[in-house]
């Protein structure tokens, strides 16, 4: 079989589950992995035949891609502010969205000098690591630590710490334990991107991202959506110099603005790139 013979193939046969786009993206990735070679050179060598390996290897990979499970995890790689990061099914999968927060982040901060050092950030929830390690490879001088529940998501942040040479204070604790809380620091800086999915909006969520990605990275209570917040805010009224930045539901701002301003912070709101809002950034009004 040739490069162009297997690529069409994979792409129809993702086509039954995933549209055209996401298909088309997904089988330029797979087949970039299979002949580790860019879509020009593969355009210029489409009638070469794939090795024996390289078929089987390619069968094992659609048969998992047919059974929904997230291109991601087959290969193990996720594309993060520029970085190729680790991840396996002990982390979320890293979102355009969570840049994008990031990115606001790093505005914000903007002319801080950090010749002293003395910036201290903090991610609660840090999953793959993808947010603390994006803002150390910018602000190498910031003091940037994250925490996690998730002993297996806190090696896979480890693993992507260490391969991009971005040496963050990784922690492992339950945030939504007070008690545990509250032995971390004073921090300039917080950010999250923490679980703010009801349980009852299961059966609405793709089946990639329900049957593989960690649930409790994803979900909180039915009847306590904004649990997390409600810790975000009370910790930060003891451990927050600055700010605080989070993404939230995009049907939720509202909720969670009201939340914030119940608790003396200032907030202002944005929008994420597709006009939902998603983001919110909160500061102590004393």
């Amino acid at each position: 079989m040739t490069i162009h013979e297997a690529q069409q193939q994979l792409l129809l046969q993702l086509y039954h589950i995933y549209d055209d786009r996401e298909a088309a993206s997904i089988t330029d990735w797979v087949m970039e992995h299979i002949t580790e070679w860019k879509k020009i050179d593969r355009i210029l060598n489409k009638n070469v035949k794939l090795s024996l390996p390289k078929l089987q290897d390619l069968e094992k990979i659609t048969e998992q891609l047919m059974q929904h499970k997230p291109v991601h995890y087959i290969l193990n790689q996720a594309w993060f502010h520029g970085m190729k990061l680790y991840v396996d099914e002990n982390v979320l999968i890293p979102r355009p969205e969570t840049e994008e927060l990031v990115s606001w982040m790093l505005e914000e901060v903007g002319d801080w000098k950090l010749e002293v050092g003395g910036l201290r950030v903090l991610d609660v929830g840090t999953g793959s690591g993808c947010i603390p390690i994006a803002i150390k490879k910018k602000l190498p001088q910031a003091e940037v630590w994250a925490c996690d529940i998730s002993e297996g998501a806190l090696n896979v942040a480890s693993r992507n710490a260490s391969e991009q040479n971005t040496p963050i204070e990784l922690v492992r604790l339950d945030f939504l334990n007070e008690a545990e809380g509250s032995k971390l620091p004073v921090f300039d800086i917080i950010i999250s991107n923490p679980p703010y999915i009801s349980t009852k909006e299961k059966s609405e969520i793709d089946k990639h991202v329900v049957e593989y990605e960690p649930q409790t990275a994803l979900f909180v209570p039915e009847d306590d959506s904004l649990i997390f917040y409600e810790h975000l805010a009370n910790f930060g009224r003891t451990h927050l110099k600055g700010f605080m930045l989070m993404e939230i539901h995009y049907l939720k701002g509202p909720e969670v603005k009201s939340l914030f301003e119940s608790k003396g912070y200032k907030v202002e709101l944005r929008n994420d790139m597709h006009g939902n809002e998603r983001m919110i950034r909160v500061e102590s009004e004393r």
